[in-house]
């Protein structure tokens, strides 16, 4: 697949058609985090693969998420120093796919170590991803409409999560009420087929502005360099430094919650597959309304003080989901916590675009996307696992929120300019 753009002044506004294009993307790779991170994957995982310990699921999102802290800073800035987020992001791409379509063959019971090599290699590969497709989004629309089209991009992947879901039923359903495995691994196939086929579009369409003079030669060592004088530097930053360490440690327990929702809900409040699938259509229609209503909501208060309202909803979450006796409580839990997740991760991906130099989104995404925010979520799964297995998942789930107060307290002291405004 050609991967080569033309030249798109900054002046030139993208197409409708581009942006959609760049919204698919969205769309493609949320269907994978659905089935592989947040539902179908840890459920077959826990249950079948780890005979129902939480802690190895905790541990192999944590060092998943470990790996790409490590390697996203400096592929993002290799990435500026060439004009090459899309080969980047086709790179990484390609192996959460081939990696999921790896776990079909690979991930039966008692395959514990090959099914966690596997899931590591695509969790990887989809959260890399993720620095080289949100730094194409300054390209595409101007910075007062940050907000509104990273809420749309979000709208479009939680559409995605219900196409996907309405795919895989049938298998999912059969693998487990009929004690099968067989036609849930299918599910594998089935994600990794659509990340595939609506990835394409972006890469076909959507054009990466190209900037004269830049090294060529060297650029992952030269990405390697770059990332270190931005860490070493980042007190010159200091209101994006800020930000990143909120967003750190808010977004751990967001992660978090991400990966052992649905364990969560079957072990702690007996929740049937049916039940489960009922409780993840809920949670992706409310985060789609929540992506659209508070990206306008962002552009029209500021994306600081619309995270803020939505980490306070967090921590209403999560006590909620502590206080939870009855199935149709935590149906409610599921409504808000979809309205927050949407909202938070759209906000924080706008907020992120406002703060960051023009000439270094691919690296400043990189410390975001890469170091900061999968950083964080080596933390969170493995500390819930932990404390789940010692402790019970109530008191594991409620721990978060210290976690979301404290991401609180350090974002009041983030002000809200472009990086050139805030460190003079």
């Amino acid at each position: 697949m050609d991967t080569t753009t033309s030249a798109l002044p900054a002046s030139q506004k993208a197409t409708k058609g581009q942006i959609f294009s760049w919204t698919l993307f969205d769309f493609a790779n949320t269907g994978f985090s659905v089935m592989m991170v947040t539902f179908a994957f840890p459920l077959y995982f826990q249950s079948i693969i780890a005979g129902g310990n939480d802690f190895y699921w905790g541990l192999a999102v944590s060092l998943s998420m470990l790996i790409c802290a490590l390697v996203a800073p400096p592929l993002g800035a290799a990435a500026d120093s060439t004009d090459g987020k899309k080969q980047f992001l086709l790179a990484f791409t390609g192996l959460s796919i081939l990696a999921t379509v790896g776990l079909y063959f690979f991930a039966g019971p008692g395959m514990l170590l090959p099914a966690m090599g596997l899931f590591i290699l695509a969790n990887v590969g989809f959260e890399s991803g993720i620095v080289f497709y949100d730094a194409l989004l300054p390209s595409l629309t101007s910075e007062r409409s940050t907000g509104r089209l990273s809420g749309y991009g979000f709208a479009m992947g939680y559409f995605g999560s219900l196409a996907i879901l309405g795919l895989c039923l049938p298998l999912i359903e059969n693998g487990f009420e009929g004690a099968n495995e067989f036609p849930f691994r299918l599910s594998f196939l089935v994600t990794a087929g659509f990340f595939l086929l609506f990835s394409i579009p972006l890469f076909l369409f959507v054009p990466e502005r190209k900037r004269p003079n830049r090294e060529r030669n060297h650029y992952i060592r030269q990405g390697f360099l770059r990332s270190w004088s931005t860490l070493a530097h980042i007190r010159e930053y200091p209101n994006v430094a800020r930000f990143l360490l909120a967003f750190f440690i808010y977004n751990d327990a967001i992660l978090t919650v991400i990966s052992f929702a649905s364990i969560y809900a079957k072990d702690t409040l007996k929740f049937s597959i049916a039940e489960l699938l009922q409780f993840f259509i809920i949670v992706q229609v409310t985060a789609i309304i929540g992506s659209l209503v508070f990206g306008f909501i962002a552009d029209r208060i500021g994306a600081r003080k619309t995270i803020i309202i939505t980490l306070c909803m967090w921590i209403g979450v999560v006590v909620l989901a502590y206080f939870a006796v009855t199935k149709s409580v935590f149906y409610g839990v599921g409504l808000f916590a979809g309205l927050a997740i949407g909202s938070s991760q759209s906000s924080s991906r706008s907020l992120m675009t406002k703060l960051t130099p023009k000439e270094r989104t691919g690296e400043f995404f990189g410390f975001y996307d890469g170091f900061f925010g999968k950083a964080s979520a080596i933390i969170g799964p493995i500390t819930f696992g932990w404390m789940s297995t010692a402790f019970g998942q109530r008191p594991a789930i409620v721990f978060l929120s210290v976690f979301f107060v404290a991401g609180l307290i350090l974002l009041t002291r983030v002000k809200e300019v472009p990086a050139e405004t805030a460190e003079v």
